[in-house]
């Protein structure tokens, strides 16, 4: 089993990326293989609506020069997908947006390329936005017909300063605890 994480955070190695390891480490315990991608640095390109996807059936979008192409590959071959972001301004990055823009239309046009795959969301605060954000990216979840994920609290870490999130003891746990139930969910699935 596979659990591939998207850090849609524009900081590399920031609080985002904290929450999604922590939640990578207790995968590993239980045995499944993970890999994080960080989309930092990348400029990713929203969906131009060209219908591309749907027309040619051969699960590539037909825009280019980003990593997208290559995030489908590795989204349809992952028993499991974490997205994580930063709280900006009420809601996701817009990297990650534009990720979920493009892989979504593409993976409905394509038979279903996610389809019952378990997702899981991560979401890094500063102070307000959090839900709005969670629900965003579960929604892409639950329309693209996945299992989604919960936790013993919502999944969410507060944290402004890189590394401040180590200091948030409830969110670090509810990190734990979703890789654990994650975990469990995957096994289940893949019985």
């Amino acid at each position: 089993m596979k659990v591939l994480a998207i850090n849609g955070s524009a900081r590399k190695d920031g609080n985002t990326a904290i929450l999604i390891r922590t939640v990578l480490a207790q995968l590993e315990k239980e045995g499944i293989e993970t890999e994080l991608i960080q989309l930092s640095g990348n400029i990713i390109r929203g969906c131009t609506a060209c219908d591309a996807c749907i027309r040619n059936g051969d699960g590539r979008c037909a825009v280019e020069g980003d990593m997208i192409n290559e995030l489908i590959v590795k989204m349809a071959e992952a028993d499991g997908i974490i997205l994580g972001s930063p709280v900006y301004f009420s809601n996701m990055t817009s990297e990650l947006k534009a990720v979920i823009d493009r892989v979504g239309r593409l993976a409905r046009a394509n038979g279903g390329l996610l389809n019952r795959k378990v997702g899981a969301a991560v979401v890094a605060v500063r102070r307000a936005g959090a839900l709005t954000t969670l629900n965003a990216i579960n929604q892409f979840f639950l329309v693209e017909n996945m299992m989604v994920v919960g936790s013993s609290y919502w999944n969410l870490g507060i944290g402004r300063d890189i590394g401040e999130v180590k200091d948030d003891d409830e969110g670090m746990r509810t990190m734990e605890d979703l890789g654990k139930n994650m975990a469990w969910l995957l096994k289940k699935v893949n019985a």
